[in-house]
């Protein structure tokens, strides 16, 4: 039973080639807040680890389940398998991901392991214990994404059609839009306090809370 003083672990995966960007301090700051609440987490840079995002040969047999998947794809399974918690932390690029982020997933995501295609195309979903946490860090108004449709078109893109195809609950997906005004809050602040509150939900996997809107410098 779950229980407050049970120490959790956070799996948190930035995307961006500048570890000084506002990205990586995200996940820093982000990092920060769930250890001082009294959890552990764990950055993934996969651009500081140069993470192979390139859906190969190796990754197509093991989609067809004719041999393990690769060794570096089987390390990051043991890494989400420690996790009881996934944040993506991620700028915004096309209106959607960093490809390096979206092959991650691509090679990581492995049939058999988040999902399994049964038979008769009876889809397995096996990532129903890993709640899903993204921040996304546009480069446009929140006003330019409603207007757009964007906003809606990434969450159906990402937390439905990758994270609950293999049942993997999105708690929350905060956008942090625009440009900041003199006087305007710190998005820095909001990230603490996503971290701090990052387990909050784990009392039942309660339901999914309201999204923090809050305008931050474009600088990805």
């Amino acid at each position: 039973m779950y229980r407050k003083s049970l120490i959790m672990h956070a799996l948190i995966v930035v995307s961006h080639p500048d570890p000084q960007s506002l990205t990586s301090s995200v996940a820093r700051t982000l990092a920060d807040s769930i250890e001082r609440s009294g959890h552990s987490a764990e950055i993934a840079d996969l651009a500081a680890e140069e993470f192979d995002p390139r859906f190969g040969k190796a990754d197509l047999t093991a989609h067809l389940r004719q041999s393990p998947p690769p060794a570096d794809v089987l390390a990051e399974h043991r890494r989400l398998e420690r996790a009881d918690a996934l944040v993506l932390v991620y700028p915004v690029y096309w209106w959607s991901m960093p490809g390096l982020m979206k092959g991650w997933i691509d090679r990581v995501f492995s049939n058999g392991w988040a999902y399994e295609e049964g038979d008769e195309s009876r889809l397995i979903k096996k990532l129903g214990h890993l709640p899903v946490h993204l921040i996304a860090l546009p480069g446009a108004s929140e006003r330019t994404y409603l207007r757009r449709g964007y906003r809606d078109a990434m969450t159906t893109q990402i937390d439905h059609g990758i994270f609950d195809y293999c049942g993997a609950p999105v708690i929350r997906h905060d956008f942090l839009f625009g440009i900041v005004e003199d006087g305007g809050p710190d998005p820095l602040d909001t990230v603490r306090a996503i971290g701090t509150g990052l387990f909050d939900h784990r009392a039942g996997l309660a339901p999914r809370l309201p999204a923090t809107n809050v305008e931050v410098a474009p600088t990805g």
